[in-house]
């Protein structure tokens, strides 16, 4: 019974999933790219996309390994062929989904390589645990220092890299 739940799950997940190749035309952090659709059968050129990538949470920019995840990722897809599995949409407009170069998941690689956690979620230790675990064993990128400083608490202590310092850093 439990094996036929999850597959209805799975095929439920698939269903609600559309795919796309493109290139890679910008890196914005280590978990956000541009994608320019290819033109299909002579369509009107397609507007880019903003894909934040899910099942990972790399370190915000402005934060330590910041800078080296979004060029990890950058010298991994920048200028690339890519497809993209796009899931969703957040409340920011940009999709949501996974992204391919050939067979190879980037997302698992980006945490396999020490450059974002595992995203969790209600006590799961999400879709690339046993990659962060590599990547915890092997002390690489960001598991390197200990310990390293999850994004979220990174965001809720300092706010967005984008807003003015004053922001980031408001007086105790």
């Amino acid at each position: 019974m439990l094996s036929l739940c999850l597959a209805l799950t799975c095929a439920i997940a698939a269903a609600g999933e559309t795919r796309f190749s493109g290139v890679v035309t910008r890196v914005s952090d280590g978990d956000t790219v541009w994608v320019q659709p290819d033109q299909e059968d002579g369509a009107p050129h397609r507007k880019r996309v903003k894909l934040r990538l899910v099942g990972l949470d790399a370190p915000e920019r402005c934060q330590a390994h910041g800078p080296e995840a979004g060029a990890a990722l950058a010298s991994r897809v920048q200028g690339r062929h890519v497809t993209v599995r796009r899931r969703a949409t957040d409340d920011y407009g940009r999709a949501l989904g996974t992204l391919w170069v050939g067979d190879e998941d980037v997302g698992a690689w980006m945490v396999n390589e020490g450059h974002a956690w595992s995203a969790r979620w209600r006590g799961s230790g999400g879709p690339y645990a046993s990659e962060e675990g590599v990547a915890r064993n092997a002390r690489r990128g960001l598991f390197a220092a200990e310990p390293p400083f999850h994004p979220r608490d990174f965001r809720r202590l300092h706010g967005p890299c984008d807003a003015p310092r004053t922001q980031r850093n408001p007086p105790d």
